[in-house]
């Protein structure tokens, strides 16, 4: 834990624990706006409007993915010029209307049009409560931090999941499960708006202690940070790569999954089993992968990580039946937790705190980017050939993937 020596500014968990808990309870809620979709949405697809093709029906993972992706830009450039807790709330007044609007669609093209505005709200909120936690702690802990962010949000995806799935079984795939998210989207707006702290004075006194010398010549323009995450930094654009293929695999357990579990037989509460067991191991488990980052570095955990996401996809291609299915589910989410806090504690190794949102934002362009592809390389894959096919093309991209990080990346955890 250190202070700047100028200010009253305190950088660590510790010394940040009432704002960092209400955040991680922040996270939870942003989490939670997804999880209401996460067993549904693909089977309101199907059986409600009756589109008969996977390309169709997962035009709505599209339309998320591109809004998140791009919205991640902004929101890491608008977060760095004019403070974290604007953003963040405006973030939540974007998601208000997203589950009303699904409970009223006439037509799946207002469904679409939800996930627009999901996308917007989640490239917002998601963004700046990532980048709020890294402010308050500082450099030395901010794998468990980033595990801390990500376990609180994606256990919410998991129980909103299960929940929502519950709620189906009983009352019908529209309006009820929904009333959860208005109540998740005025909660998170409330608490937003009312309780949560402006963090960018932290991001600027950590950028104040760096080493003499280490802002010589200045800092770049956005172009060149958008090249460097991209291309030109072997650790940042192998990030960005994984973290691509990594959303692909969310994109695949997301909207084809359920479709293939409810043909094979499963009602929609076993549907909404298999939907959480995923990002519930996946929550649950990177709180220790992201603080084990800490401790042992960032590379080895996301090569291993990718190459068991790789094998449970795999399984999912081979297998059937619930046990199996729920098995390779959890093993998707032990390789999931140890590779997504910790790609994300990489790009705030490397970033020039002072700038930490614009290159944070570049990294969440191409990672959320991996939903629209994934969601039309999989429709393309399924409607040409079927399911199996385009599951185990989604494995064998994850297992070169993690090769890529193996060769490419630089281990970037700070010294202790």
């Amino acid at each position: 834990m250190t202070a700047h020596p100028r200010s009253t500014v305190v950088l660590g968990l510790r010394a940040n624990a009432g704002q960092f808990t209400l955040l991680v309870g922040v996270s939870a809620l942003v989490g939670a706006m997804v999880g209401q979709e996460r067993a549904l949405v693909p089977l309101i697809a199907t059986d409600v409007f009756g589109l008969s093709t996977a390309t169709a029906a997962l035009s709505f993972l599209v339309a998320f993915g591109a809004t998140k992706a791009v919205t991640n830009l902004v929101a890491g450039v608008l977060a760095d010029r004019f403070g974290r807790k604007p953003v963040l709330v405006g973030g939540w007044l974007v998601g208000l209307p997203v589950p009303f609007v699904i409970i009223a669609a006439p037509e799946w093209g207002w469904v679409v049009v939800a996930n627009v505005l999901l996308g917007i709200n989640q490239g917002l909120t998601w963004s700046t409560t990532v980048l709020m936690k890294v402010d308050l702690v500082g450099p030395a802990r901010r794998g468990l931090a980033l595990g801390l962010n990500e376990a609180s949000g994606y256990l919410a995806v998991a129980f909103t999941a299960y929940a929502t799935g519950l709620i189906a079984q009983s009352a019908g795939l529209r309006p009820a499960p929904f009333f959860l998210g208005i109540a998740v989207a005025g909660l998170g707006l409330g608490v937003s708006a009312l309780l949560v702290h402006e963090t960018h004075g932290h991001a600027l006194a950590e950028a104040a202690q760096r080493p003499a010398g280490a802002d010589e010549g200045g800092r770049p323009g956005w172009l060149r940070l958008a090249w460097d995450a991209t291309i030109r930094d072997p650790s940042l654009s192998a990030a960005s790569q994984a973290g691509l293929v990594n959303n692909l695999n969310d994109g695949l357990a997301w909207g084809l999954m359920p479709i293939v579990w409810s043909a094979a037989g499963l009602d929609l509460a076993q549907v909404g089993l298999l939907a959480a067991a995923y990002p519930a191991t996946w929550g649950i488990v990177q709180v220790a992968t992201g603080d084990l980052s800490d401790r042992i570095g960032r590379k080895p955990l996301i090569v291993i990580g990718m190459l068991v996401q790789a094998g449970a996809i795999a399984a999912m291609a081979v297998l059937t039946g619930l046990a199996p299915w729920l098995f390779a589910a959890i093993a998707l989410g032990l390789g999931t937790a140890m590779v997504y806090p910790t790609l994300l504690a990489v790009v705030a190794d490397v970033a020039d705190p002072r700038q930490r949102g614009a290159v944070n934002g570049v990294y969440r362009f191409w990672r959320d980017l991996g939903f629209a592809v994934g969601a039309v390389l999989i429709g393309v894959v399924s409607d040409r050939f079927d399911a199996r096919a385009a599951i185990l093309l989604v494995a064998s991209l994850t297992a070169i993937s993690g090769l890529v990080v193996a060769m490419r990346m630089r281990e970037t955890r700070p010294a202790r």
